[in-house]
């Protein structure tokens, strides 16, 4: 069974910074390209970052040369460390599959504001 598990986020100010993780157990993470995606209040769940099984990395143009998404196989966890947010980033961020997606973890929540 595929479990995927977010950890992280909270409140942060306006122009600061988050880390936030993913974990995903119950299959061969290597294999798979990644991707976080986020959920505000009253829009649709969006794209915001992916990684291929090789490192390449694409991002949202909201979030470009702010964001950044990284991956570690051996721990079959994805990152994005996010910098310079602004309140317009606050939603419900999760992580799947970038084009095999599994059912989706409870996501976690980021607020910017001051």
């Amino acid at each position: 069974q595929v479990q995927l598990v977010e950890s992280g986020g909270g409140l942060v100010q306006p122009g600061g910074s988050l880390r936030v993780s993913c974990t995903i157990s119950g299959v061969n993470f290597a294999l798979f390209a990644m991707a976080w995606y986020r959920q505000a209040a009253d829009k649709q769940r969006e794209l915001v970052a992916s990684i291929t099984t090789g490192g390449i990395t694409n991002y949202a143009e909201s979030v470009q040369g702010r964001f950044t998404i990284s991956r570690d196989d051996a721990k079959n966890t994805v990152y994005p460390q996010m910098n310079s947010l602004k309140p317009e980033d606050t939603a419900v961020y999760y992580c799947n599959g970038r084009f095999l997606r599994w059912p989706w973890g409870q996501g976690i929540q980021v607020t910017v504001s001051s």
